[in-house]
C-alpha cells in the first residue's frame, strides 16, 4: 500500500466511533455523569483572544496533524483530544460545532498578527472542527499545547449551536506550573471550575510514538428546553 493509501485510510479510521472509544478508555470508561447532574460544574466562560484564525485553512477537519492529503504531519506531542458537550443537567448534546485553535510547536498562531508568524510550522492546521451527534462526544487530533510569550499552554475552544451565543472557553494542562503565573487562567476563581480547565495529558497506553491522550468536557449553564 502506497504511503498516500495508507493515510487516507488512517484519517478514515480516525473518525470512527472505534477509535474514539479506544481513547476515551485510555484512563478508564467515560464517566456517566447525566445520574450525577447536581454534581456538575459548568465550564467557565474564557477570552476568545486575539488570535482566532483571520483566514481559514482549506482543511478545516478534526485532525489538525495532517493538512489535506499531505503526508508530512506537523510537529509536536501527537494528542488525542477527546470529551463531550452537555447541558447544565449532564445531558449531551447533538449538532453543537466545536471549534479548536492553539499555537504550534513554535507557538505561533494560525494568524498573521501572531508574533512569530514567519516561523510557523506549515504542516500544523492549526485550526479544526467536529459537530457533535447524538452522544455528544467530540474528537480532535492535534499536539499538546506549548507556552508563549505571556500564556501558559492552552487550547482554545468555541462552542457554536443554532439559535444561541457562542460560547468560548480554553483548556489547560493539569498541573503545569506556568498556570499559576497566568492571569487568564488565575482569572477563574472559582476553584472548581478552574480545575475542571485543566485536565491531564496522559500517555497512550502502548504507543509506540509517545503519543498522548486529554479529555475535556464542556458543560454549558443551561439546559436546551428553559
Amino acid at each position: 500500500m502506497s504511503q498516500l493509501n495508507e493515510l487516507r485510510t488512517r484519517r478514515r479510521f480516525l473518525g470512527g466511533l472505534a477509535f474514539g472509544a479506544a481513547v476515551a478508555t485510555v484512563n478508564g470508561a467515560f464517566s456517566v455523569k447525566g445520574a450525577f447532574a447536581e454534581e456538575l460544574v459548568r465550564t467557565p466562560a474564557q477570552t476568545e483572544g486575539p488570535f482566532y484564525p483571520d483566514r481559514l485553512p482549506l482543511d478545516t477537519d478534526n485532525d489538525l496533524l495532517i493538512i489535506n492529503d499531505d503526508i508530512t504531519p506537523a510537529v509536536g506531542e501527537i494528542t488525542h483530544l477527546s470529551g463531550r458537550i452537555l447541558d447544565a443537567n449532564g445531558n449531551p448534546i447533538r449538532n453543537a460545532l466545536v471549534e479548536i485553535w492553539q499555537v504550534d510547536k513554535h507557538g505561533a498562531y494560525l494568524h498573521r498578527g501572531s508574533e512569530n508568524h514567519a516561523q510557523r510550522d506549515k504542516n500544523f492546521q492549526g485550526f479544526g472542527r467536529f459537530l457533535t451527534g447524538s452522544t455528544g462526544d467530540y474528537y480532535f487530533r492535534t499536539i499538546k499545547p506549548v507556552a508563549y510569550p505571556g500564556r501558559t499552554p492552552h487550547i482554545h475552544f468555541a462552542v457554536k449551536m443554532k439559535g444561541r451565543e457562542k460560547f468560548t472557553t480554553q483548556c489547560y494542562i493539569q498541573g503545569e506550573p506556568a498556570n499559576d503565573r497566568d492571569m487568564i487562567f488565575r482569572s477563574i476563581r472559582d476553584k472548581k471550575a478552574r480545575e475542571s480547565v485543566a485536565v491531564e495529558f496522559a500517555p497512550v497506553k502502548n504507543s509506540r510514538i509517545g503519543e498522548l491522550a486529554a479529555k475535556f468536557d464542556v458543560v454549558l449553564g443551561y439546559t436546551p428546553h428553559a
